[in-house]
């Protein structure tokens, strides 16, 4: 008689880290010495950026950090998904790999390009926003992996730790300015300048157009900012989160609290890699391609 095992789903795997969270915490408390001091502890610290390798033209800093290291490996990991989920061995009746990858590939023709661009600039910018979407998404993910790329060693070996290379404001910046340019650009081509500039102002009366004019335009630049800074928070406050909720163990004297913090720790992890990582990704890549649709046809 054979014996059965139960079946792993993925809410009876959570809640199983969520019990052993909540013992390892009780027995680091328990095994612990004196609590740290508040001033000692810093959460914010992993997020600086030291060059590990000074690259400096004139005035202009081009040094890899760490933020260079993960967006490399965030590239290298995009381009293997795409090729392993997408293009390998294909079958007519899809198994789970292939699954998973028409999913993403119809999340991206279907929520993200069809619903922003118009049907004549589908073609030229799906494999745009699809890249974007897919590419976010691995960085964000990757950012809650640990990794040895913290740049700190203990006993000459790499300290192992999270780290989110889009939780600086750098690099959601430079994607963001992506999306800035390639929207005008389109806008210039597809329209004239002089059309395109002028479907910027709304049919008013003349008299208040010098009050509605500035604010339009600085509306096309806010868009800039909404998309660059709309990911960094959100991607810097999960890591800090995560980052205070450990510190508790270390700095909070009274118990039960102190015993709170790994599985407080464990909660907000769960949420940012279920719901925030996703999210993120296809909102960035939803509101690229509607920028870009909107510049291509300003009447829509």
């Amino acid at each position: 008689m054979s014996l059965k095992l139960p079946r792993l789903t993925l809410t009876r795997v959570i809640l199983g880290l969520f019990v052993l969270a909540i013992v390892a915490s009780i027995v680091v408390v328990a095994a612990g010495g004196a609590p740290a001091s508040i001033g000692s502890f810093d959460p914010s610290t992993e997020f600086a950026l030291k060059d590990w390798v000074p690259i400096h033209l004139g005035g202009l800093n081009l040094s890899i950090n760490k933020a260079v290291v993960y967006l490399l490996v965030g590239a290298a990991l995009t381009c293997l998904l795409g090729i392993l989920l997408m293009r390998f061995h294909l079958r007519q009746v899809p198994d789970r790999r292939q699954t998973f990858g028409e999913t993403l590939y119809d999340i991206a023709q279907t929520q993200v390009a069809e619903t922003g661009l118009p049907h004549k600039a589908i073609a030229l910018w799906f494999p745009y926003v699809a890249t974007l979407m897919l590419f976010i998404f691995v960085v964000n993910l990757i950012s809650f992996i640990p990794l040895p790329f913290t740049g700190e060693t203990y006993h000459h070996i790499p300290v192992w730790g999270i780290y989110a290379a889009t939780s600086q404001i750098s690099v959601t910046l430079a994607l963001a300015f992506l999306t800035f340019i390639f929207t005008h650009i389109e806008g210039i081509r597809f329209n004239g300048v002089i059309r395109y500039f002028r479907s910027w102002i709304p049919e008013v009366p003349r008299a208040i157009l010098p009050l509605i004019v500035p604010i339009e335009i600085l509306s096309q630049f806010m868009r800039l900012i909404s998309l660059s800074v709309r990911l960094y928070a959100n991607m810097l406050a999960g890591h800090i989160l995560i980052l205070t909720m450990i510190g508790l163990l270390f700095i909070i004297h009274s118990w039960p609290w102190r015993a709170l913090g790994l599985p407080a720790a464990f909660l907000f992890y769960v949420f940012e890699v279920v719901i925030v990582v996703s999210i993120q990704a296809f909102i960035f890549a939803a509101l690229s391609a509607i920028y870009i649709g909107s510049a291509i046809e300003p009447e829509h």
